[in-house]
């Protein structure tokens, strides 16, 4: 019995007989004789990975096979292998893998890197290698690629323990065996709101603080080890400076006198905050709320302080008044001819306003009309 096998071009077949592999069969027609029926195909693209249980039989049991038309890639520990095709890098092959790669119809290269000893990839490596595919895709990728911002400085971190500390830029690290992770730090100042904080004065007045601070990392090591956030951190230490600060004095000073306020709460928490990489640049209360029946009292009693202003200033102005008209009358007692002006500058007042009255009596009024209103006319002053 005849059997016969097409294989395309970009495969090859597997001739097996009785579960052994025979042959690999090229590209064409290929005619057996099998009268027992002896005889089975596997055609197989022979691209890329060969990921199949064939491939370590092959190695083993037909080296000769195995040379011609597979890569074996086998790496050891602290290494990891690059496959590339075509001038591609395409694979990358982890400690203790062994990877097949078909080298039939396309052009193969291993390149084999010590990740113990160059653990960083350069900018060139990156951009070559962080497309490659792990061949075994379960697995974490084997590239940790970092970016780090222009007002930014990066961590990383292998296992936990600070290896590196970044600039501005892109980074890539290899991550085979350690676990690689990273953190980045704004260097610029931030704004820190401080939510209201309920409070009890000396005098025993509930109120709400609102505070707003600003905050610079000024060495990102030292902020990244000293605490586990450093916001949280300034956060919780101005709580207490505020409540130190507002709860040893009176409401009256705590209105009257905010720079105060502003300066204990400022040197409070830059004395506790110590030499952790972080500065506090600006810390200010922004706002103090008051509850509704204090607010009501407190502009009862600046109403009532306002009146009494006004109530001095107007019994101030009487007083002048009244010192001013007594010295006039001593004056004209003293002096005779001083009475005499003030009679004369009367009689001129009351000699114009008789002339704005002539003016209506020429226009009809009667003599008596005018008369009338001269008796009625009484002079001022």
């Amino acid at each position: 019995m005849l059997k016969t096998f097409v294989i395309a071009e970009n495969q090859r077949g597997l001739l097996i007989k009785d579960g052994r592999l025979i042959t690999v069969l090229e590209p064409g027609r290929h005619v057996y004789v099998d009268f027992l029926g002896r005889l089975k195909l596997e055609c197989v693209f022979a691209q890329g990975l060969f990921a199949s249980p064939w491939a370590e039989i092959m190695e083993k049991r037909h080296p000769d096979l195995s040379q011609r038309y597979l890569e074996t890639v086998r790496v050891g520990e602290g290494e990891v292998a690059i496959v590339t095709i075509d001038g591609r890098a395409t694979y990358i092959v982890r400690p203790g893998q062994t990877s097949y790669v078909w080298k039939v119809l396309q052009d193969v290269k291993v390149v084999g890197v010590n990740t113990d000893e160059n653990p960083r990839l350069t900018k060139a490596e990156l951009v070559a290698y962080e497309k490659a595919v792990a061949t075994n895709e379960k697995t974490i990728a084997p590239i940790a690629v970092v970016t780090v911002g222009e007002t930014e400085t990066g961590l990383v971190f292998f296992d936990r323990e600070l290896v590196d500390v970044l600039k501005p830029g892109r980074y890539g690290y290899w991550q085979i065996g350690p676990t690689v992770t990273t953190k980045t730090l704004d260097m610029r100042p931030l704004p820190l709101e401080v939510t209201a904080q309920e409070i009890l004065t000396k005098d025993r007045v509930s109120l709400r603080v609102t505070l707003t601070s600003f905050v610079q990392v000024t060495s990102a090591e030292k902020a990244a080890l000293a605490t586990p956030d450093y916001k949280n951190h300034v956060y919780r230490l101005v709580q207490f400076a505020v409540r130190e600060a507002v709860g040893g004095r009176t409401l009256d000073e705590v209105l009257n006198d905010r720079e105060t306020v502003d300066a204990q709460i400022v040197n409070h928490v830059r004395r506790e905050l110590g030499d952790i990489g972080v500065a506090v640049t600006e810390l200010g209360v922004k706002d103090v709320i008051l509850p509704g029946d204090m607010r009501e009292l407190i502009n009862r009693v600046v109403e009532a302080e306002k009146t009494a202003q006004a109530n001095l200033i107007r019994r101030r102005e009487e007083t002048a008044a009244t010192r001013s008209l007594l010295n006039t009358a001593r004056l004209m007692e003293d002096n005779p001819t001083l009475l005499r002006l003030k009679e004369l500058e009367a009689l001129e007042r009351v000699t114009e306003r008789i002339g704005r009255i002539d003016v209506h009596a020429s226009s009809g009024e009667g003599l008596n009309v005018l008369v009338d209103r001269l008796v009625s006319l009484k002079p001022r002053d």
